[in-house]
């Protein structure tokens, strides 16, 4: 039998896979190997479909081909969060332009838009790794071109696709050594697999999934999940609220449909006992009595939206009137100790983000935008966010470069190497070249058991110091971890030394922590600040 399905099908069918995957994506994130809490290869896959659903709901009836391509790449590319959202953006970047010219939707045309999805997002990626969401993405690709050969019809075709998608998530931990030893898939696969069985079932208007439902997920409760909101614009409501909520007993989906009540951009977010809430409305009063009844509430924001758009537009004004200089620095960072020191090295934008909340390619060109400078170079200070920061210089209407930092202390190094009378590739040779040298070290709480780089145990709620993506030291307590982690890092050849207080490390345990380092390492010169970064007590560099 012959199906011939329709463009509007096809949109459809992305939307409910959109939903399909946002369902799913706290199962995807407990597939994180690495035990530090940023897990969120399924969140941030699932906003950059989400993206991609919201630009297609803004074209209008019968828009062309070229139009719902667009729209589709734009979205993803623009919604695009973290490595798996960036690789996410590419793929169907990959089957958009394999789409250009076909006439029906058969195996063949299935196979061309998969092979031309496999060779862009292949691309995307410097050193592709087996065992990872592009080896799923080849794997289906290849079933695709066989039941081209074979001539089999559309719905075999994508059942096809599925089988083989879900079967090479199966193989990853053979194929990645690092999943194999933590008893998991890779999330990033499971991910796509996910996706393409929504689109397939909803393409097909079959009920639920065509695979059946993988137990591939560990059974541990799943993160809070914090956004980064900035969306006052546009709103018929005059306040922003956003809140922490502390709760045993809320109910995320009553909360969410009380708030709908309340105005509009409604976000409840997270999981007991912690939730993230955002709306806005005009009764604030209300929204926060509604939460008081059912758990203590903190991080209170209220923002005059009406105010902030009018101060943002006389800035923005102001900016526009000043001289434009030659060269300007967008990082990211959390913590406002960190936003802070960034801007004292000449950071003209700081857009909050990092471990637990990687920004997208808009959040990073909305802040280029705002630096008014000829050239701009991003300092994305974390191995997530350097995919994003790249489309975001391949997108910019100005000349844009990334310095691939990794950390906050790595950026600071990089800044001090800044020449401002300097074109900006001698700009980025010398910055990258200074921060070569700096040798970062994290201090956090496991989320789960594991092991460290040496094969040895880490236990759920252990404190794990990792210098530069390797877990080098476990104990018990910050300051004893960071002596070890010191010592693993060699700093006796070090000349000085950045501390980085988290948020709740207090400045008494921070004082204490430095005596101790000058007392064990006489010659290195110690440099403390207040960071304020959330989940790492401690961030340090040496060189």
């Amino acid at each position: 039998m012959t199906h011939v399905y329709t463009t509007n099908d096809v949109l459809n069918a992305i939307a409910s896979a959109s939903k399909q995957l946002s369902a799913r994506k706290d199962e995807v994130n407990r597939l994180n190997v690495f035990p530090v809490p940023d897990g969120d290869t399924g969140t941030n896959m699932s906003l950059t479909i989400e993206s991609v659903v919201s630009n297609l709901a803004k074209l209008t009836i019968g828009a062309s081909g070229d139009e719902v391509r667009k729209a589709i790449t734009t979205g993803a590319l623009m919604g695009a969060r973290g490595n798996s959202g960036v690789i996410t953006s590419q793929i169907l970047r990959g089957l958009c332009e394999g789409s250009v010219g076909l006439e029906a939707l058969d195996a063949d045309a299935i196979a061309k838009c998969f092979s031309r999805a496999q060779d862009v997002a292949f691309q995307a990626v410097r050193k592709p790794v087996e065992g990872t969401i592009l080896t799923v993405l080849r794997d289906s690709a290849a079933a695709a071109q066989t039941a081209a050969r074979e001539k089999l019809g559309v719905n075999e075709t994508m059942e096809a696709i599925v089988s083989e998608a879900y079967a090479s998530v199966q193989r990853t931990p053979d194929l990645l050594p690092v999943l194999k030893e933590n008893g998991v898939v890779d999330a990033g696969g499971f991910g796509l697999a996910i996706f393409f069985d929504g689109f397939a079932s909803a393409l097909m208007g079959k009920e639920g999934t065509l695979g059946d439902v993988l137990a591939l997920s560990r059974e541990a409760a799943p993160k809070v999940e914090i956004e980064q909101i900035n969306d006052w614009e546009g709103s018929q409501y005059r306040y922003c609220n956003e809140f922490l909520v502390d709760s045993d007993t809320l109910d995320r989906e009553e909360a969410l449909q009380f708030l709908s009540t309340m105005g509009d951009c409604e976000l409840c977010v997270g999981d007991v006992p912690k939730f993230k809430v955002h709306v806005h409305s005009n009764t604030p009063d209300k929204v926060l009595a509604y939460f008081l009844e059912r758990g203590q509430i903190s991080e209170v924001f209220i923002h005059n939206m009406q105010l902030q758009s009018e101060e943002r537009t006389q800035k923005l004004e102001q900016e526009q009137a000043q001289q434009e200089k030659p060269l300007g620095f967008v990082a990211v960072a959390a913590g406002d100790g960190n936003g802070e020191i960034l801007k004292s090295l000449g950071v003209d934008v700081v857009v909050s983000g990092g471990q637990t909340m990687n920004p997208s390619t808009k959040d990073l060109l909305d802040a280029a935008e705002k630096v008014n400078a000829a050239s701009i170079i991003f300092l994305p200070n974390n191995s997530n966010i350097i995919m994003a920061a790249q489309s975001a210089c391949q997108l910019a209407e100005k000349p844009c470069a990334v310095v691939p930092t990794k950390s906050v202390p790595q950026a600071f190094a990089a800044l001090f190497a800044v020449d401002q009378d300097a074109s900006l590739e001698s700009n980025v040779e010398e910055m990258t070249e200074a921060f070569a040298e700096v040798k970062t070290g994290e201090v956090t709480t496991a989320i789960k058991d594991s092991r460290d780089a040496h094969g040895g145990p880490i236990a759920t709620g252990d404190v794990i110091g990792i210098a530069d993506g390797s877990i080098e030291a476990v104990g018990k307590d910050v300051a004893d971890v960071v002596l070890a982690l010191l010592e693993a890092m060699e700093a006796e050849d070090a000349d000085t030394c950045t501390l980085l207080a988290g948020e709740d490390f207090s400045d008494e345990a921070l004082s204490a922590l430095t005596e101790r380092i000058e007392e064990r390492f006489d010659d290195l010169e110690i440099d403390a600040h207040r960071g304020g970064q959330p989940l790492y007590p401690v961030v340090f560099s040496v060189e």
